[in-house]
């Protein structure tokens, strides 16, 4: 038996850390809180903090009567603040 040892999330990260990075939330514990209190959905459903991100995904974000739609399109560890708004499209 061979195992294959695969590099996981490559290309994915949760959630809550993706908000921050992005800057669509300015602080994870504000993006954790948001997620539990099931103001985020990714892809149609409601998302908890650790679900996994990749592109193409598409995230809703609702602050109280408004909500802010985008389209995942790159998933970084780290970017500049000018630069975030690369990671998603609003659609």
């Amino acid at each position: 038996m061979v195992l294959v040892k695969t590099e996981r999330g490559k290309d994915e990260m949760r959630l809550d850390k993706y908000l921050k990075v992005s800057r669509l939330i300015k602080r994870r514990t504000v993006a954790n809180e948001a997620c539990d209190a099931g103001r985020i959905l990714l892809n149609d459903k409601v998302a908890k903090a650790s679900s996994q991100v990749k592109p193409g995904d598409i995230i809703e974000i609702q602050f109280g009567n408004r909500s802010t739609k985008v389209q995942v399109l790159g998933v970084e560890e780290t970017y500049k603040k000018e630069e975030a708004r690369e990671l998603y499209k609003e659609l």
